[in-house]
This record gives structure tokens, C-alpha cells and sequence, in this order.
């Protein structure tokens, strides 16, 4: 073993134990160790750096922005409503609907993003079932690890593998070439979750537990705004046709407050704010608070010839994507105190609305709008979630208390989201389609987004998680190193001394085992990145076709299931599901070793040797 060699693997080692004791960051280790990797000479600057021009790391960050521009457009949790929609109260259908569901979404885009979005939905779903969430939380996160195996894009460790067989000069991946493997796995999860299901469930929280945020029903009934919400459509012939809501003055004669307007377009709806100017059509659907409901309503709808519509639930919690509710403090030296809600003029100002306030804890009913304000009352004001996120960052008289959950759940461009679909439909056909390269696909994805208004600049770059895009550009020079000091050759012919060359098969049980297990202690990319080289490595010492033994290596980098600190798709769903660490290992070491049985007889009859 020569010099050289010791150090790319001092180097290795020392990154490796920096992972997995997270210190420093591992975008910090990536570049530490490329450092390393040029001033020992090991490589030459113009090598180490080679990763800033990779295809895959731009295909990776491409599909970062895709990926938010499905949540900015609201289809991802677009999918969660129809979830709820057709589990009804089956627990089995809603386990088999959801891990569907996520591994879906999940194969174009961030499965931890996915997942993410679908925990509030399945502690909601299992709240009124009346199934521990523990039930759904670990299928959750097995369904998001899962679904990096369907698809080219689907997780980035298939990106870099992808990357590593053109370096090798190979031919990579198709689109779908993961699919097969991937759907087989997902019907083997599914059936395992089915299957132990009632071995996953805490039924009680633990003692201690942080207590979740709260919701719009609870601020609304807070404020005693419960039963007070209507949805009013504008029918023909109706006086408000072509005047503006401060024209009508519809609070003050009725007591009817107008928190948005709903507007018919060509492709969805749009719910607008309630500005003063705000001019009413035909065929709008106003969300109106009445301060007294059953006293005003009917005369109202009679003058103003108004058909009502139904709410799914309580105070408009149904249009929670769209409209929300925020709780605000009036502070010491505000230029409120002393003024009424109605000299507030927030409608005309900011096209929100107070519709309630608590003074020493109790929520103050009639006569809401002539109060003079005091130092300490806190208002409940609702309006477009657009309008709230920008009363929080322009308020100077008041404190922003309480934001509900929903705001998370909120897409602030959800008339976009056919467009959304138009663009990820055409990136994915020229990647099928091999029109051009994948990743000027996914730029021409970006662009379309960007185009359409799904996403906006600001949004494309926050949408990059940039640590993992470092942490490629930094550890895939170790690739080269290995290959230039005949480190990969080491491994192999070592791999090869306890598997033999008699089965190919048995070598690639091997390397899937030990990829799994170096991912338990970094993360998927990291793994993907060294083990790439070795399992190629290993193809042409045995004088066989490389497929096998990169699929291989990429489905066992998502193979995350045995710990819930291997991904942070686990880590989300702890919490949630009040896991303890051995319920992952008990859970999960089986499924893994399914999952390497299942790869190791189907893999080489897919892509043969």
C-alpha cells in the first residue's frame, strides 16, 4: 500500500467519522477534505474542482425549484385532499392510498419535502379514525424512501451513480429504468406495513411532548367566531354587480365583513384580498363573518340576492390553502391604542380584516367595531395568506403573536398549479424521450416554472438545498483519487477475497450490505458518491455488465430504514409517530433484508449480466 493511498483513505476515514458525528457541517467536511485532497497533490486543482461542472448537480439543484414549484402551486397538497377523500375510515386503504401517494410525489421531488407535507395530513386523517399515528408515521417514512427507487430523479444518490457510469464510460440510466425494481419494492413495503402495522403504534404521547401549533379553528374559537362564517355567491341581478365592497358598505349596514372574494377564472380560482376598490362581478363567492349570523343573513342574502353555499367545516377552514387568520398584540407606544377598528381602516390599507378581539384574555363580542384599542388587546384579523405574510414584515404598530399551522400548508400560487403540471409533463417526456440531455430538460423545466409564474426567482433559489449540492461537489473528487492510487482496485480485490467470483450474485448481496451499512452512518449522497466507483469496480474485475452492481449501489443508498437518524425523512416521523430508536431497527432490519433479497434475484434479470 502506497503513500498516496493512505492518505485518500485518512482522508476517508476522517470524513466518514466527521458524518457521523456531525461536526463540522458536512458541506464544511466536503470542502475540508477536497482541500486535502489538493494540497496533499494527491489531485490537481482543475480535478478537485471538476464537480462544479457536473451534469448531475445541476439536474439536482433543477429539481429542487421543480419540486417547490409543485408545493408553491398547491398540487402536492392537492394530492393530500384527495387522499382524505377516498381512505374514508379504512385504515388498511388509507395506509396503502398514502404510501402510494408519497412515493408518487416523491419520485419528482424532495422526499423529505413530500413527507413533510403529508405528516399534518395523516395526524388529521388517524385524529378522526381514530388510529394512533404511530400507525402512519413509519409508512410514511418508508413510502419517501421508497420513492427515491422509482425514477433517474427521484433521489440524488441515482443522479451521482448515473454520473459515475458516463465517467466510467458506460451507459447510464434511463428515465424509468428505476421503475421496476422501484414499483416491486413499493408492493413489498406496502404489504409489509399492511402486514405489521399493529407493531407500530404508541398509543399514548409521551409525557413532556411540545405541544403542536395551533390551527384556525382554535384561533377562531379563541375568539368566539365559531358558526359566524358564510359563503355567499353574487347571483344575477344582484345590487353589489360592479361596486366596490367600500361603496356598499356592507360591515356597517348588516354587519356582514367580507374576508375574501372567490373569483371564477379560465383555469381555477382565485381568491382575492378585500381592498376597499375592490370591485364585485357576477358569480363571485364572498366569504363573509357576520357578527350576528341568524339575525342578518337572511335579510341580507334577500336584498342582496345571495345564494348560499355549504362549508365542509367550521369558519372557512375548507379555504385554508388560500385565506387564513393571524393573532396580533397591540404593544406599548403603538399608534393604534386609542383608535376603533373601524379608524383602522385595514381593509382599505391592507386588505385584511379584524374580526376579533380579546382584551385580559376574553373575547370581546358586541360592539366590536366602535372599541377603542388599549395596550395589551390582541386582534384576530383573516384575509389571503398573501396579505397576512405581508402584514407581518411591513407591521410597526403591532406585534405578530400567532401564525396558524395552515400557513405552512398554504400555496401562494395555486391558480398556477395546471401550468405546473404542463411543465413537469413536458420535462419528464424529454427525458423519456431522450430529446435532449436530462439536465437541459430540467432547466427547460425551471424555466417553464419560472415562466408561468409557479415559482419566482427568490423562491428558485431557496428552494436549493445547497449543503447537499456542496456536500456532491466535495466528496465526488474521492471518486478520482481512489482511481488514481488504486485505492478502488484495493477494495474490490479485498470484496472479492470474502465473496469469490464463483456467484456473482453473492458479490452483489455483499455490496448491497455493506452500502447499507456505510449509509447508516452518512448520509445517501456521501454513500452514493464512494460506493459508486466500487461497484463498478467490481462489474469489470468480474468481466460483467456494470448495471446490476450501480443499481445495486443506488437502491441500497435509499435503503435508509433500519435506523431513524440514517435519513432525515426518519427523523421527521419520530415526533410525530412517538417512535423510540429500536422501533426502527426492529421494523426496519427486516424490510432491508427483503429489500436486498428481492434486488439481489431480480436485478440481474432486469439488466442482465
Amino acid at each position: 500500500m502506497n503513500h498516496d493511498i493512505l492518505i485518500v483513505f485518512a482522508l476517508l476515514g476522517a470524513s466518514v467519522f466527521a458524518f457521523v458525528i456531525n461536526r463540522p457541517r458536512m458541506d464544511a467536511v466536503a470542502l475540508l477534505a477536497l482541500l486535502g485532497l489538493i494540497l496533499s497533490g494527491i489531485l490537481s486543482v482543475d480535478e478537485a474542482l471538476a464537480g462544479f461542472s457536473e451534469p448531475s448537480v445541476i439536474l439536482i439543484a433543477a429539481f429542487f425549484v421543480i419540486g417547490e414549484a409543485l408545493v408553491r402551486t398547491g398540487v402536492a397538497f392537492r394530492v393530500g385532499d384527495w387522499l382524505v377523500g377516498r381512505a374514508g375510515n379504512s385504515e388498511v386503504r388509507l395506509l396503502v392510498l398514502l404510501m402510494l401517494a408519497v412515493a408518487g410525489l416523491g419520485s419528482v421531488m424532495s422526499s423529505t419535502g413530500v413527507v413533510a407535507i403529508f405528516i399534518p395530513v395523516a395526524l388529521g386523517i388517524a385524529a378522526r379514525i381514530g388510529v394512533a399515528p404511530g400507525r402512519l408515521m413509519m409508512p410514511l417514512a418508508f413510502a419517501g424512501l421508497i420513492s427515491g427507487m422509482l425514477t433517474l430523479v427521484g433521489t440524488p444518490p441515482n443522479m451521482v451513480i448515473n454520473s459515475e457510469l458516463a465517467r466510467a464510460g458506460h451507459a447510464g440510466f434511463a428515465f424509468f429504468d428505476f421503475t421496476p425494481m422501484g414499483l416491486v419494492i413499493l408492493v413489498l413495503g406496502v404489504g409489509y406495513m399492511v402486514a405489521v402495522r399493529r407493531r407500530l403504534a404508541a398509543t399514548v404521547a409521551p409525557d413532556g411532548q411540545a405541544p403542536t401549533r395551533r390551527r384556525l379553528l382554535d384561533l377562531a374559537a379563541d375568539y368566539a367566531l365559531l358558526g359566524r362564517a358564510r359563503r355567499l355567491q353574487v347571483m344575477p341581478g344582484s345590487p353589489l354587480i360592479g361596486h366596490t365592497l367600500g361603496s356598499m358598505q356592507l360591515r356597517k349596514r348588516f354587519g356582514a365583513n367580507v374576508i375574501a372574494i372567490e373569483r371564477q377564472r379560465k383555469f381555477g380560482n382565485d381568491m382575492l384580498s378585500t381592498s376597499a376598490n375592490r370591485e364585485i362581478a357576477c358569480d363571485d363567492v364572498l366569504t363573509v363573518d357576520f357578527v350576528h349570523p341568524e339575525l342578518d343573513l337572511v335579510r341580507f342574502c334577500s336584498e342582496m340576492h345571495l345564494h348560499q353555499l355549504a362549508f365542509r367545516q367550521d369558519y372557512f377552514s375548507d379555504t385554508s390553502r388560500e385565506l387564513g387568520l393571524a393573532e396580533v398584540l397591540v404593544p406599548p407606544g403603538s399608534g393604534l391604542i386609542g383608535k376603533s377598528i373601524l379608524e383602522l381602516r385595514m381593509r382599505s390599507q391592507r386588505g385584511i380584516n379584524v374580526v376579533g378581539l380579546r382584551r385580559r384574555g376574553r373575547p370581546l363580542g358586541d360592539g366590536l367595531l366602535e372599541q377603542k384599542l388599549r395596550i395589551g388587546d390582541t386582534l384576530l384579523i383573516a384575509g389571503t395568506w398573501k396579505a397576512i405574510r405581508l402584514l407581518t414584515t411591513q407591521a410597526q404598530d403591532f406585534l405578530v403573536l400567532t401564525l396558524p399551522a395552515e400557513i405552512a400548508e398554504a400555496a401562494p400560487a395555486a391558480r398556477r398549479a395546471p401550468f405546473a403540471l404542463l411543465s413537469l409533463a413536458i420535462t419528464v417526456g424529454l427525458m423519456i424521450g431522450g430529446v435532449v440531455p436530462n439536465v437541459v430538460a430540467a432547466l427547460i423545466g425551471c424555466m417553464l416554472m419560472g415562466a408561468f409564474r409557479c415559482i419566482d426567482m427568490a423562491g428558485a433559489y431557496r428552494a436549493i438545498h445547497w449543503q447537499s449540492l456542496i456536500l456532491i461537489v466535495g466528496m465526488l473528487p474521492f471518486a478520482l483519487a481512489l482511481q488514481k492510487t488504486g485505492g478502488i482496485a484495493l477494495i474490490v480485490d479485498a470484496l472479492l477475497g470474502v465473496t469469490g467470483t464463483a456467484s456473482p450474485r453473492l458479490v452483489l448481496a455483499s455490496l448491497f450490505a455493506l452500502t447499507a451499512l456505510v449509509g447508516l452512518f452518512i448520509s445517501n449522497t456521501a454513500t452514493a458518491v464512494l460506493m459508486a466507483p466500487i461497484g463498478i469496480g467490481l462489474a469489470a474485475q468480474l468481466g460483467v455488465s456494470p448495471l446490476p452492481f450501480a443499481m445495486t449501489v443506488a437502491l441500497a443508498a435509499s435503503a435508509a430504514f433500519m435506523t431513524p437518524v440514517s435519513s432525515p425523512v426518519n427523523t421527521l416521523v419520530i415526533g410525530p409517530g412517538h417512535y423510540r430508536f429500536v422501533d426502527f431497527v426492529r421494523i426496519g432490519v427486516p424490510f432491508t433484508l427483503l429489500v436486498m433479497a428481492v434486488c439481489v434475484l431480480l436485478l440481474p434479470v432486469l439488466f442482465p449480466w
